[in-house]
């Protein structure tokens, strides 16, 4: 075989990539072409955007709004620790049961159409539905973030588990242990640093998304912050989005260094 026709072996085209490709180059072309996005708007938003920003500086820090706010942060912070340990303690059990390698296939796949369920809506529309059930407040922000807790954690840490090494399953198996025993002695030593990352980050996702379920009532910051929208304080907003970038910068600092303990 010559050696014109070996690179064309070793580099022979894909032409189902290259379809793929070209065929999503062309749909980006008309979406964009269809979502009326002009330079003229791009303008007109950069000014706008300008004004905006001009209204909220400097930030307002008189006591009577940092009081306000710090009611509202500590709500949040409740909530946030409530729905991630409530919604990691029920994702433990969920997540085991999709696990293929630990379930029969009828008990992982059930336990997988739930997980599907409750990853399909976002948080926000949730807490529309808990305000709508329980009333405004934090207990519907923190019911909400449970079901969000639970579609997230359980989903990764089935995959975790999947992933484990069957080898030590087995020698737990063969010493005739039960299966909590298995699980004791075979599947959580293998995933609890894994376990520990996601319910860490899942705290820092909850503490976002705090601040949106308060938005429709779901308690937290989200309320003080829709209302200076809603009265054009803008320099309050940026009061509360500073606390709200510290807070969550804080709160990855304490868990790097929880998640480097257990690692």
């Amino acid at each position: 075989m010559s050696a014109s026709t070996l690179a064309r072996v070793a580099f022979s085209p894909d032409w189902t990539k290259r379809f793929i490709w070209i065929g999503l180059t062309i749909y980006t072309i008309y979406a964009i072409s269809t979502l009326d996005i002009d330079g003229a708007r791009i303008a007109r938003g950069m000014t706008n955007a300008a004004r905006l920003f001009d209204r909220m500086f400097p930030p307002n820090l008189q006591p009577d709004k940092l009081e306000l706010i710090r009611e509202g942060m500590i709500e949040s912070i409740q909530i946030a620790v409530l729905a991630t340990f409530v919604g990691v303690f029920l994702s433990l059990p969920m997540g085991l049961a999709a696990a293929r390698n630990l379930s029969p296939a009828w008990v992982s796949w059930t336990a997988r159409a739930v997980i599907a369920v409750l990853r399909s809506f976002h948080p926000v529309i949730v807490a529309i539905l808990f305000v709508k059930a329980v009333g405004f407040g934090a207990l519907a922000g923190i019911l909400a973030l449970i079901v969000s807790t639970i579609g997230f954690v359980s989903k990764l840490f089935a995959e975790v588990v999947e992933e484990i090494s069957a080898k030590q399953v087995e020698a737990v198996r063969a010493t005739g242990a039960s299966f909590f025993a298995v699980l004791i002695f075979g599947v959580f030593p293998q995933v609890m640093a894994r376990f520990v990352g996601l319910t860490v980050y899942q705290f820092d996702s909850n503490l976002r998304n705090s601040t949106m379920v308060g938005i429709v009532g779901g308690g937290g910051i989200g309320a003080p912050l829709f209302t200076a929208y809603q009265r054009f304080d803008y320099d309050v907003v940026l009061t509360i989005l500073l606390i709200i970038i510290t807070l969550i910068m804080i709160a990855e600092f304490v868990s790097a260094r929880i998640r480097r303990i257990f690692q």
